[in-house]
């Protein structure tokens, strides 16, 4: 029977990620003093090192990252036009 899967607190993925960031030991070395695989030690390190930048960003401006206004406006006004056509078409038929 094989080993239950296990679920390990944010406080220890990051305490692996940044001594895996050090690369003062190799992931093996890692691996079997934190008892997890190597291959995790690499998904934590690299979610760490993706995640970096947004703890230095400036909250108090306006991301670009959600969608554009412009974009959102001009879906409404199709959805609208659509509506519209499919009411004329069920007044038509019923």
């Amino acid at each position: 029977m094989g080993r239950k899967r296990g679920v390990h607190a944010a406080s220890f993925k990051a305490k692996v990620a940044l001594a895996a960031a050090k690369e003062e030991q190799t992931l093996a070395v890692l691996a079997r003093k934190f008892a997890v695989h190597a291959n995790q030690i690499s998904t934590w390190k690299k979610q760490l090192l993706d995640g970096a930048p947004s703890l230095f960003a400036d909250r108090r401006r306006r991301s670009d990252d959600g969608p554009d206004v412009a974009q959102l406006y001009e879906q409404i006004g199709r959805l609208q036009v659509e509506l519209e056509w499919v009411k004329k078409k069920a007044a038509e038929v019923g």
